[in-house]
């Protein structure tokens, strides 16, 4: 499929001094947002550059971006702290009325999953919002039911809990790497929707979003990693070995996609090869899954189904699914 040429409204500018936003140029430039879409929504179709629907289902089946530019900084600010403010409504309203929140980051190494929940979260009341990064399991924890680690920090009333990585590094990593049995991952995928489906009826909302990523663009990460002194220690010996295994990773995902996505606990696709769009994509769908007192529609919007899908349009429609969701070890031949 040829790539259409994408160019969003926020086309990346020249960084320089415009990357500096205060708080005053940000409150400034509240109704441009707004201006911004209205103009969009008066043009006519016939003379918007945008995919097709199938087109838009092919890209996220190849895992392909069609966005040809990166959102530049003022942009980013300014919608940033508008939605992180209608977070701050949604937590309010969690805790007056007691609802639980669980969301899942998932995705590939370097995805950008840890710095999306830093801007989730990044304004929050930390009493009642808790980010989850469980290191690998201690020989106490190893003789533990699986999930035992992971549901000993699910939340009460009123809280909302953000796992970097979750239980799906059984499906993910752990598969692909050899860290677990053919048994152990075949009960994982069994025991999984049951518990999810449980959660879920016990009053927790749950999210599950998965980051995709192209391979240049992690390649790009991970050499900026090598490089940066700051961010060297988020790359890892088992990211590093984990390089060449980019087709066991998909077929690892698609697998997981297959069991897993249920309608109890669907699983959300973020295209995040933009950073910054992938943040705000993220924080969009979240919001306008809720209906909470106050809500700025206008702000919150609708996710960019460019960037935003649901897990089917990511399983490939070929008969190879079958025989990828078992574990490698138990194939014939």
């Amino acid at each position: 499929m040829k790539k259409p040429a994408i160019k969003g409204e926020d086309a990346a500018a020249e960084p320089g001094a415009d990357d500096v936003v205060s708080e005053e140029t940000a409150a400034a430039d509240v109704g441009r947002d707004f201006e911004a879409q209205e103009a969009l929504a008066k043009t006519p179709r016939a003379q918007r550059v945008q995919p097709s629907a199938e087109e838009v289902r092919r890209a996220f089946e190849s895992g392909e971006y069609l966005y040809s530019d990166k959102m530049n900084r003022r942009t980013y600010e300014r919608q940033k702290a508008r939605l992180q403010a209608e977070l701050l409504k949604v937590q309010l309203w969690a805790q007056e009325t007691e609802q639980k929140f669980v969301l899942l980051f998932e995705g590939r190494d370097a995805a950008g999953k840890g710095g999306t929940i830093k801007r989730f979260t990044e304004h929050l009341n930390p009493r009642s919002a808790r980010v989850v990064a469980l290191n690998k399991p201690t020989w106490e924890e190893k003789g533990q039911w699986y999930f035992q680690r992971y549901i000993n920090e699910l939340p009460t009333v009123g809280e909302m809990v953000f796992y970097d990585r979750s239980w799906y590094n059984r499906a993910g990593v752990e598969r692909v790497m050899g860290f677990c049995e053919p048994n152990e991952y075949l009960e994982f995928m069994r025991q999984t929707p049951d518990l999810e489906r449980m959660l879920v009826r016990a009053g927790i909302r749950l999210y599950k979003y998965w980051f995709s990523v192209t391979r240049d663009e992690q390649l790009l990460r991970f050499k900026s990693r090598e490089t940066d002194p700051l961010k060297r220690w988020k790359l890892s010996p088992i990211d590093k070995a984990g390089l060449d295994k980019w087709d066991e990773y998909t077929e690892a995902k698609e697998a997981m996609f297959f069991y897993t996505d249920t309608a109890d606990a669907p699983w959300t696709v973020v295209k995040s090869n933009d950073k910054k769009r992938a943040r705000l994509a993220c924080m969009r769908h979240f919001l306008s899954s809720l209906d909470y007192p106050d809500k700025d529609h206008r702000v919150v919007g609708h996710p960019d189904p460019l960037l935003v899908s649901s897990a089917h349009h990511v399983i490939h429609k070929s008969e190879h699914i079958l025989g990828s969701s078992m574990h490698p070890d138990q194939r014939r031949g």
